[in-house]
């Protein structure tokens, strides 16, 4: 497979927010500032990189019935190292994020390109797809969590935006609500843009 074809999927075609539908759980709950969507993409990005490197270059060398088992153990591993990090120097990021950091280990994101790809894939395609899928759902993140703070609270990064003399912020969009809302205009406009 050729290695700009990989790269594009992640980032488009098999877009892990917008087009697979995967990795729901973070996605709605940490959106509702760009920062918290910032920090939650860089720890999937670390997560699924060194996790979809070990997992290439032990590929062979994994008895079938123990592979999911072994992934989970890897991705584990690298989880911890990112939330203990969060933890030591951003607490006020790791308490914001809550429970969500170390719920990257059952992230289907994840575990998916480690059976679905890693598994199968020499170390370098294998590299390539784990960047593609992780900085897809980076993005994923930040636009959602940039529409969110805005709409919610007419800032983004702290910056204000809408000036509070003709704008009324929308409560409902930093809600669970409105994850699910402006998750849905934009898996359309995905949809639409694809011609589906």
């Amino acid at each position: 497979m050729k290695k700009g074809k990989e790269w594009i999927k992640g980032l488009w075609k098999e877009h892990p927010v917008f087009r697979m539908l995967l990795g729901m759980c973070p996605t709605l709950a940490v959106t509702t500032s760009v920062i918290n969507a910032i920090f939650m993409g860089v720890a999937v990005i670390f997560v699924l990189f060194f996790s979809s490197l070990i997992v290439s270059l032990i590929r062979k060398l994994v008895p079938p019935q123990v592979r999911i088992a072994v992934y989970t153990v890897i991705i584990a591993s690298f989880v911890t190292i990112v939330d203990i990090y969060f933890k030591a120097n951003f607490p006020q990021m790791s308490k914001a994020l809550g429970p969500y950091v170390p719920l990257i280990i059952v992230n289907c994101i994840i575990l998916g390109r480690c059976e679905a790809f890693a598994s199968k894939n020499r170390l370098i395609p294998s590299l390539i797809d784990a960047l593609s899928i992780g900085i897809g759902f980076f993005w994923g993140l930040v636009v959602l969590g940039a529409i969110r703070e805005i709409l919610g609270a007419g800032r983004i990064l702290g910056i204000k935006i809408l000036s509070s003399s003709y704008y009324n912020p929308m409560v409902v969009m930093i809600l669970p609500a409105g994850a699910f809302l402006v998750l849905g205009g934009l898996v359309a406009i995905m949809n639409k843009l694809e011609g589906r």
